[in-house]
């Protein structure tokens, strides 16, 4: 296996800009603890592919509602590589716990973006069911994985990113 990456806290200055952004200026006095349940993603067994998120807030989630996470986390990783983020396996299953943009692309640029790379995930309870979603904080709720990707011959993109959603101009 190829070790092209590693996972960086964002500063607490990041974090609080995105913690208030998503939840509010009522919630600021929980932005410090949500901060300090920041966990490196780290992969459960050597034959693990995924490396596991945790939310740093709780989050309940009924039927159709979503949550846009800010994970606290930023990628730094080699050129040629992405960072590919989908939900945990067990909860797609049991609730159709989903990403509201289906896979998630963390492309190896991002992490020198203004938002230091900020690695938000925007979660949606899909159930059909009517069932709750209740995770704890510090809870495992998505997955990333790295992977290799090629270029076409012709390909002359030279375009400097700064940013996340909508940065390239798409």
């Amino acid at each position: 296996m190829k070790r092209i990456a590693r996972f960086e806290k964002v500063s607490y200055r990041q974090f609080e800009e995105a913690f208030l952004d998503t939840f509010g200026r009522e919630k600021e006095a929980e932005c410090q603890a949500a901060y300090e349940q920041v966990q490196i993603p780290e992969r459960a067994t050597a034959g693990s592919a995924g490396y596991d998120f945790v939310t740093p807030v709780p989050i309940v989630l009924g039927p159709g509602e979503e949550m846009k996470v800010p994970t606290g986390i930023r990628a730094a990783m080699e050129t040629g590589w992405v960072l590919q983020i989908y939900p945990r396996s067990g909860l797609g299953f049991r609730y159709r716990f989903q990403l509201n943009n289906t896979v998630g692309i963390v492309d190896s640029d991002y992490y020198d973006s203004d938002n230091e790379g900020h690695i938000f995930i925007k979660v949606i309870n899909d159930t059909r069911e009517g069932k709750t979603l209740r995770l704890d904080a510090g809870s495992g709720f998505a997955q990333g994985i790295f992977l290799e990707f090629g270029i076409t011959e012709e390909d002359q993109a030279d375009q400097v990113r700064n940013g996340g959603f909508g940065s390239t101009g798409a």
